[in-house]
């Protein structure tokens, strides 16, 4: 049945918006409720602060962590109100930390949209962070989800933490393939992670499976990393701007390990145009094919195969199910998505 499932998602037309309502369309009666759900929990009757909310609203994403919420759910029971609350409370911790990265990289963009800081400056921006932020623990006391509470702020904190790891790690220029790892699991994995748990919070009591949903959201959350990092290097445009973790220095899986398999001379040389401030585009694309000739990519792809698969086996312990088969799919969808 998986495999089926999985030759079906890799034969569908290239049109991503096509393959990613196919992989959730056991869900989607859910996550309309949880448009809904969202909206009302968000609501403000402070006029500014609506009509950026509102702004807020339009700007959808792919839903990728509701979507982790629910499948995780259905794994052992049926989506409830409590898992409506989880992945309310991780949406707007999300939302939060992307209006707030916005601010502190000064983009202009979001999602296609102007971002929230461009059109109502930075201190509105910021603002707005905190408001998403606080109302994610108000919906958790509101309704007495201290289990749900524990978790999610156990993310913030890792998540914070893999930041100020990522900004030393830039600013001494010393990033390992270790310390990659140890950042993209407390930067984007724990939140992830948090999705699966909670999920399984949701429907059942049993701590060992609350576990088990946490390893593999561990292990899904660094394959969807390394893949958003393989972005920069791709050749193909994927709706997004290309190239930005080089314009800014930020060193990845792809070039740790193009480094490791250059010789003293080479790594001389493309160090000095990966740290230099303002590159030119032919310093950006020496680098890309220096990454490409010297195995960065393709091994980066294997690295993040490994830890879909690690995922896959983990969820083989748990009974066949649809929902099973469903979650699978949507790991193959993340390892092979096109933006």
């Amino acid at each position: 049945m998986i495999d089926t499932q999985l030759k079906e998602i890799s034969n569908l037309n290239q049109n991503e918006d096509l393959r990613l309502k196919d992989v959730i369309r056991p869900i989607k009666h859910e996550l309309q409720e949880f448009e809904s759900f969202f909206k009302q929990t968000i609501r403000t009757d402070v006029f500014l602060l609506d009509k950026i909310v509102s702004y807020l609203l339009r700007q959808k994403g792919k839903q990728l962590r509701p979507t982790l919420v629910f499948m995780s759910a259905q794994l052992f029971g049926d989506v409830n109100n409590r898992s409506y609350i989880a992945a309310a409370m991780i949406e707007l911790l999300h939302t939060a930390t992307l209006i707030h990265d916005d601010v502190v990289d000064e983009a202009n963009v979001r999602r296609g949209f102007l971002s929230i800081s461009k059109v109502w400056k930075n201190k509105a921006g910021v603002l707005l962070g905190d408001y998403l932020l606080s109302k994610g623990l108000l919906i958790a006391l509101e309704h007495d989800e201290f289990q749900l509470l524990q978790v999610l702020s156990n993310a913030v904190k890792n998540m914070s933490q893999g930041e100020l790891r990522q900004m030393k790690a830039a600013r001494l220029f010393n990033m390992t393939e270790e310390y990659y790892f140890e950042v993209i699991s407390e930067k984007t994995a724990s939140l992830i992670a948090s999705c699966c748990q909670c999920g399984a919070i949701s429907t059942t009591d049993d701590k060992e499976i609350h576990e088990l949903m946490h390893e593999v959201g561990m292990s899904i959350g660094i394959a969807f990393q390394i893949k958003d990092d393989l972005f920069d290097y791709g050749r193909n445009d994927v709706g997004k701007p290309r190239r930005n973790d080089i314009r800014e220095r930020k060193v990845t899986l792809p070039f740790i390990k193009a480094l490791e398999n250059a010789s003293f001379t080479e790594r001389a040389h493309i160090r000095y145009l990966m740290w230099k401030r303002k590159k030119k585009e032919k310093d950006i694309n020496a680098i890309v094919r220096f990454v490409e000739r010297k195995g960065g990519i393709e091994y980066s792809r294997q690295i993040m195969n490994d830890y879909a698969n690690h995922a896959r086996e983990k969820l083989s312990t748990l009974p066949e199910s649809p929902a099973r088969d469903n979650f699978n799919t949507l790991i193959e969808f993340i390892t092979n998505r096109k933006k």
